[in-house]
């Protein structure tokens, strides 16, 4: 947990949380063999800003009706979900040492029957929002006041069934759902703009109701100001546009398509150990 201190301490222990949270994302995928790491190492400071400093959710308040709710739509980005959930105690952290194994609940894609702390069991792109605007329209009639962020990446805004639900958000005037876009530019194959181009992503939300701000989705003062501070417009859904680097601290990964789903050989994970500032991992077979 981060302690109760003054901001620019807070800050730095924020900064300590994501690179250790980084470490055990490299750790967890590299010994399980197999996941997408540049997926997962993109959204960790998107994550430490909320889990640590602004959601409203516990292990203890797990059930409560007034828990503020998050959903990872990019499901595939999963094992950095599961280190922070296992860092604050939603589950036993030796599980990590255990997945993507028979018998673990903790697979390629994360599972709200199993896991502890997940709200909903995602994987197929353009399912988290609907999911989440449906939560969020349901805390407006029962009076609830909690809040639904979904994590989506930019490939899944070209799904349709995203810009339904963008207008259905807007319609029932959802100020409690926010959407955070990890706008890295590239999916599977390839950069978005060669395959669906999806900019310009802030114009085409502000059409839809949306009201939109952009941010270093690296930069953790950045994103607690701006989590904080939701609903960013009474009345209107939230859109923040994240812009992140995929595969963020190791540098051959980084914006590489390559890297999606591959996993490193027994130089590259070397490499990546001294970039991270780990001890050597072994390539599982």
């Amino acid at each position: 947990m981060i302690e109760k201190s003054g901001a620019p301490d807070k800050i730095n222990q924020l900064l300590s949380k994501a690179e250790a949270i980084r470490r055990s994302i490299f750790k967890i995928i590299c010994e399980g063999g197999g996941g997408h790491i540049p997926a997962s190492l993109s959204i960790v400071e998107i994550l430490v800003a909320l889990y640590y400093e602004c959601l409203k959710i516990t292990p203890e308040t797990i059930g409560s009706p007034d828990r503020d709710r998050f959903i990872l739509s990019k499901g595939h980005a999963c094992v950095s979900l599961y280190a922070v959930l296992a860092d604050l105690g939603f589950f036993d952290k030796s599980e990590l040492g255990r997945f993507g194994r028979r018998g673990s609940i903790l697979g390629g894609h994360p599972d709200m029957l199993k896991i502890p702390g997940v709200e909903a069991s995602t994987g197929a792109l353009g399912h988290g929002l609907p999911f989440g605007a449906g939560i969020a329209l349901a805390g407006k009639m029962d009076n609830r006041d909690y809040k639904v962020i979904v994590l989506m990446g930019d490939g899944e805004c070209q799904e349709g069934s995203v810009w339904e639900t963008a207008m259905f958000a807007s319609a029932h005037k959802l100020d409690n759902l926010c959407v955070i876009i990890d706008y890295n530019r590239f999916q599977a194959m390839d950069a978005l703009d060669n395959i669906i181009p999806v900019s310009p992503l802030a114009d085409k939300w502000s059409a839809f109701g949306w009201q939109v701000k952009e941010a270093d989705g690296h930069n953790i003062t950045e994103l607690t100001e701006i989590f904080s501070s939701l609903p960013i417009h009474p009345l209107k859904p939230s859109l923040i546009i994240a812009n992140t680097i995929k595969g963020k601290g190791v540098s051959f990964m980084e914006n590489v398509p390559i890297w999606h789903y591959r996993m490193p050989n027994e130089e590259e994970m070397r490499t990546a150990c001294e970039e991270l500032q780990i001890e050597e991992l072994k390539k599982q077979e």
